[in-house]
Formats: structure tokens, sequence, C-alpha cells
């Protein structure tokens, strides 16, 4: 069977080198395609030296742009299944040797890893969607804080060691890399779903995740991610809009999400230096720009 590990990295070297350890170590892995969204840290350098990985230079286009390139890459080089993951999760040494035995369970078309935060189960992985209740959350059913100790049917998960088959990229097709960054995992698990594959959960199968939460105050850590949260307002109404099945869920649903934002804005500008009225509009232009699914970097 050739499997072919997509890795998209962008300066962050020294977590990359640790994942390609990893996943040297998984022997059942063909090859191992890395996509470097236009590092300036010396990952470029250091990855043109490794001589058995496929490495891809290409400009920042975000995880999105960096998981559509990887995957049509693999998906070209004859791959039967594709294991994508950022550079910041760990595979253990049999993590596909326990993902190995699911690809021949019937209707799979994408296997999902655990993975473990300073040795604790971190997932953000779903059972349901609810495209009809513009009041409750996309995401329902979701994995944490239940045990799970067999393989269970999932309705999304992360670009995080999900592993994808080949007959659903010939199906669904490539993920959406105008998404840039941010909620292109999630839409690529409902194209996958809406098709009739499924979407499989393997518990046994271990990854670990680099701790990425910062003991910056709110302040400082607001600032630093501000620019990522227009990605997510516009990104989220954007899914809305497109898979809801009614008007309140395409509309409404993601206008509560971007009100709040706003309301957050106004309310800490005279005390805060983290937003400014120019983002309040930038918001709003975000959540416009989602329910008019106007994507692209912004």
């Amino acid at each position: 069977m050739n499997i072919i590990a997509v890795v998209v990295t962008y300066n962050r070297k020294e977590l990359l080198k640790r994942n390609i350890t990893c996943l040297r170590a998984n022997t059942p892995v063909s090859s191992i395609v890395v996509v470097n969204n236009g590092s300036t840290d010396g990952t470029g350098e250091w990855l043109d030296d490794q001589k058995d990985l496929t490495v891809i230079h290409q400009e920042n286009v975000g995880g999105s742009g960096g998981f559509y390139r990887g995957i049509q890459y693999a998906y070209q080089a004859g791959a039967d299944w594709i294991w994508c993951m950022d550079d910041d999760v760990f595979p253990r040494a049999d993590c596909m040797e326990h993902l190995l035995p699911c690809t021949h369970e019937s209707g799979v078309g994408i296997l999902a890893p655990r993975r473990l935060m300073e040795g604790q189960i971190f997932t953000n992985d779903f059972q349901k969607v609810n495209l009809t209740n513009p009041f409750a959350s996309m995401y329902q059913q979701k994995l944490k804080g239940r045990v799970i100790d067999s393989p269970v049917d999932i309705c999304g998960t992360a670009f995080e060691g999900l592993c994808i088959s080949r007959e659903a990229v010939e199906r669904i097709g490539l993920p959406n890399k105008e998404l840039f960054i941010f909620c292109d995992d999630t839409d690529y698990c409902l194209r996958a779903v809406l098709a009739g594959f499924r979407i499989l959960y393997i518990p046994s199968a271990l990854m670990d995740k680099e701790k990425f939460f910062s003991d910056d105050d709110w302040e400082t850590r607001s600032r630093k991610k501000k620019w990522k949260r227009f990605y997510q307002v516009r990104n989220a109404a954007y899914l809305n809009h497109r898979y809801g099945k009614n008007w309140a869920v395409r509309y409404l649903r993601s206008f509560h999400a971007v009100l709040g934002y706003i309301v957050i804005a106004l309310a800490t500008i005279p005390f805060k230096d983290v937003y400014t009225l120019d983002d309040v509009a930038k918001f709003w232009k975000a959540y416009r720009d989602g329910i008019l699914e106007k994507l692209g970097k912004l």
C-alpha cells in the first residue's frame, strides 16, 4: 500500500525536525512530502539537505493552500492513503500501524488518530454536525471529556494526522485553498460526510501535539492573534452559508458570532491597546465576505 505523508510547515524548524523524525519511524509510510510555505527561519535550507524527503517550496498561501498542494502532489504520485499533518504534531512510532487495519473498513474515507497534549487527550473532533439550528453550535456530540476506547464514527477532525483515502480525493477533490487558515479541515470533512464517506476516529493511534497555549495576558495574546480572528469570522460565516439548511443558519448564526467580536472590540477600545475602530469594520467585512463566499488571503 502506498502511504504518503504530507506535512505543511511555516517557520517552525525545530518542531518540523521532531515531526520528521517521528514520521521516519513509522515504517509503513512509503514517502514523506513537506510543503514549505515560504519559511524564513532556515527551514528551507534544512529541508534541501534531507535526501529522503520530497520538498515543495512555495509562497505562504496558508495552511489550506499548503494542504491543497501537498494532497495534490501525493494523489498524482499514486498514493492510496494520504496522511496529512501540521509540523507541530508527532506521531508515535506505531501510529500508522494502528490506522492501517481500519483502511479496510467499509465506506471509510478518512481516518483520524488520537492526539495527546502533555499526556492528556486533546480533541476537538465531533460526531454530529448541526446545519439547522442557528442558536446552537455547528459542532455537536464532541468527543472531549468522553471515554472513547474503540474506533467511532465522527463528522469532523483537524488537519493534524487525518489520513485520506485516494477514493475520497477522487470524489470530493482537494481542500479549499482559498480559506487560507481555519475551517479548511472542517470544510473538507463536511464534504466527505455529505458525499457518503465515513470518518473513523482511532483512539489507539497516538500522536503527541505541541502545547500552543501561552501564559500571555489577554491583551498581549489578543494583539498577537488579532489577524487570525478575521479569518475565523469569515470562514465560519462561509461554512454556515455554504452548508446551512435554512436562512437562519446561513446568515444569523454567523451574525451572532461577529456581533460578539464587535462588542468586545468596542468595549475594550477605550481601555486596551488591542482593537481599533478599523478592526470593527474589518470584522463586519469578514462576516460579509463569508456569506458572500468571497474568500482568499485577507
